[in-house]
């Protein structure tokens, strides 16, 4: 047993490298990023995440970008009883593609895309408390193919996680507004109030710890304008 720990020590060292070396898709092109996406699947070490990744739904994504290169998303989550729009602003970094949110504590990678099918999007939450990491596989279809959702395992030890903590969402007809597909695409939030178990990902207190992506405890009771 003893014998074994140095190499132990070495496969530990080997994942957590292999997790920091995140690679950035060449050349990232911010038009033909952004519009409409559908988080069709997500894996992740977060906590809270691992607790309810059984139960989620597909959300979908609006992303737009700043005339100074910044990175606007809007998330509408599908809850049991309404819809939850959540919005999240990352500034770039030296290279397109890199996002951070310093406030949060957050780093975002566009790590590769065709920009008219898939993406594949790496999301760092550096807590002191619990740091978790996030993979996610956007789409702009709901449907995913099976053989983008190998791509997408296959990839998933490369950035230290396990196909135990995979959660491919179910589709939802929730919380879609479609009016367009570009940036004048809307996430629709009905007009109720809902109260969930869910941790706000904007905020990391001792009882709630944050995750990647992760609907607040509240929605506005509103639709967006």
């Amino acid at each position: 047993m003893t014998a074994a720990l140095p190499c132990l020590a070495l496969a530990l060292l080997c994942a957590l490298r292999a997790a920091a070396e995140v690679p950035v898709q060449p050349g990232f092109d911010t038009q033909k990023f952004a519009g409409k996406w559908h988080l069709a699947a997500t894996v992740s070490n977060c906590s809270v995440y691992l607790k309810m990744k059984d139960r989620m739904k597909s959300p979908i994504a609006i992303i737009s970008f700043r005339p100074e290169g910044n990175l606007a998303m809007t998330l509408a989550w599908p809850l049991p009883d309404g819809c939850q729009r959540l919005e999240l602003l990352f500034q770039r970094s030296g290279q397109a593609g890199h996002y951070t949110a310093a406030q949060e504590k957050r780093e975002l990678c566009v790590m590769e895309t065709d920009y008219s099918h898939y993406a594949i999007v790496h999301e760092t939450q550096h807590s002191e408390r619990q740091p978790s990491t996030a993979l996610q596989l956007l789409t702009r279809e709901q449907d995913v193919s099976p053989q983008l959702l190998q791509k997408f395992e296959e990839l998933i030890p490369t950035v230290g996680l396990t196909k135990a903590m995979l959660a491919v969402l179910p589709k939802s007809g929730k919380c879609w507004q479609g009016r367009a597909e570009g940036a004048g695409a809307r996430a629709m939030v009905p007009p109720a109030l809902v109260e969930t178990g869910l941790c706000s990902p904007l905020h990391d207190t001792p009882s709630c710890p944050s995750c990647p992506l992760l609907p607040h405890t509240r929605i506005t009771p509103r639709c967006p304008k």
